[in-house]
């Protein structure tokens, strides 16, 4: 897809990784929306900002209502609660899984139409390393980013036929709010974002950024045990 005079729409585009990915779109000769649960926490000049929380439904549809010259939608909006799935709150796990895949699902359903009127398009999830291994701690998020892999794979199928190329992208730690409570070698947000617009202008259906990612991809073929030495 050419970038170039693409209109892009990003979520949760006010911090971390989703403001890299709208600064590096419009950087390319995009015109970017960029939104936020709340839109005065943007701070990204020359883009168009917009109120969007992708949990509530209401606000996904006055977006759409609002944007409709997209081409390019970026699902990155994102939250972690570093909750346990057997042992943590279920509001927070819900609230992972709401956000994660039925915000996504959300954003799709209602964007697929715009894309498809506007020639095809394009569909970027920003995934994770942890959409295929998992660790304590974060079991709750590595299940909804399961879960939201699995949906980029299925819409990718089902929009297949008007076009509309869907990529998605998966990545190690990156340097963002999100993770700063971990000690551990971290990505640089404007080396993913740079990844991901890559990826988008080759057309690439599926983008890993990083060893991390592209080691957890070639853990899903190995023996269980090995993948997690700690089982019994």
């Amino acid at each position: 897809m050419d970038i170039d005079g693409s209109v892009a729409l990003v979520t949760g585009a006010n911090r971390g990784l989703g403001l890299h990915i709208a600064r590096e779109l419009l950087s390319r000769g995009a015109a970017v929306y960029a939104t936020a649960r709340d839109p005065r926490t943007v701070d990204l000049p020359g883009a168009t900002v917009l109120p969007l929380d992708v949990t509530d439904p209401v606000s996904i549809e006055s977006a759409a209502a609002a944007a409709g010259d997209v081409n390019l939608l970026v699902n990155n909006a994102g939250v972690a609660t570093f909750s346990n799935l057997v042992t943590g709150d279920l509001d927070d796990i819900r609230l992972e899984m709401d956000t994660h895949f039925y915000g996504t699902l959300r954003m799709i359903r209602a964007f697929a139409p715009i894309l498809a009127g506007n020639g095809g398009g394009a569909i970027v999830n920003v995934l994770s390393a942890l959409s295929w291994i998992t660790f304590l701690d974060t079991t709750s998020y590595c299940a909804a980013k399961a879960a939201q892999w699995s949906l980029t794979n299925g819409v990718r199928l089902e929009l297949a036929e008007q076009g509309t190329q869907v990529t998605a992208v998966h990545l190690g730690a990156a340097d963002t709010d999100m993770i700063a409570r971990w000690d551990l070698p971290k990505l640089p947000p404007a080396f993913v974002a740079t990844a991901v617009a890559d990826g988008i202008a080759r057309g690439d259906l599926e983008v890993l950024v990083d060893d991390t990612a592209t080691g957890a991809k070639a853990a899903l073929a190995a023996d269980v045990r090995v993948v997690y030495p700690q089982l019994p």
